[in-house]
């Protein structure tokens, strides 16, 4: 079922309690890609964490567990490769944004998916993001069904991706083109690079110079990406 859009633009947060460590300082993180343990998934928590370049993913013993990965990947938006299979499958679906967040969200922590990791918590915390007009997501769609997608915050112009999934093939590649389209001029972090990913664009840089771009895009904003 699509949903009515959130609000497009991002809502003011109270400051967050917590302190993460900002990427403009010089003082390094542990050279493992899990740095901290512990706070909340909180909507001023999380955006906070992602303006230090970190982001929630499982817990311990119900902390939420911080990552910045020692090497991140991430994608220019202009060099998205878009092969002549995958331009006729952007040709063939339909795409939307923000139309059914809580389905993409949910259809990404399929259970049934290798590696799924999206549990309640975190599922409630960015339905709320997404409510507050941070969190957004690019809907794929073969007539009223609902074949892909992907979802993310969005930090000045950092599209902070957090995961895709597809019931169709090809269909979360689309979301990604349609998302680049968006994002041109910014950035796309994809957490992780996978040769899939590869293929389509994305590159690996050491977690410093990734602080630097975080820096970079934080508190840039061009309007009209979500619209």
């Amino acid at each position: 079922m699509r949903e009515r859009p959130a609000a497009r633009g991002p809502q003011p947060l109270p400051p967050s309690p917590w302190q993460f460590p900002d990427p403009g300082d010089a003082d390094p993180l542990p050279p493992v890609d899990c740095v901290a343990g512990g706070a909340d998934l909180d909507p001023s928590t999380i955006v906070a964490a992602y303006r230090a370049g970190l982001f929630p993913m499982g817990d311990d013993g119900g902390a939420p567990l911080w990552w910045s990965p020692v090497i991140r990947g991430v994608l220019w938006p202009e060099q998205v490769r878009v092969s002549r299979s995958l331009r006729r499958s952007v040709a063939r679906f339909t795409t939307t944004v923000d139309t059914a967040f809580a389905d993409v969200v949910d259809g990404c922590a399929d259970p049934g998916r290798p590696g799924a990791w999206i549990d309640a918590p975190i599922r409630e915390a960015y339905v709320r993001l997404h409510d507050l007009g941070w969190a957004h997501s690019v809907e794929v769609w073969d007539g009223d069904d609902l074949v892909g997608g992907l979802y993310g915050l969005a930090i000045g112009d950092l599209f902070a991706g957090e995961s895709m999934f597809h019931r169709a093939t090809d269909a979360s590649k689309v979301a990604l083109v349609e998302l680049c389209r968006r994002m041109a001029g910014g950035l796309v972090d994809v957490q992780w690079s996978t040769p899939h990913l590869a293929s389509l664009g994305v590159v690996e840089v050491p977690r410093e110079e990734y602080r630097r771009l975080v820096v970079r895009h934080r508190d840039r904003r061009t309007p009209g990406r979500w619209t």
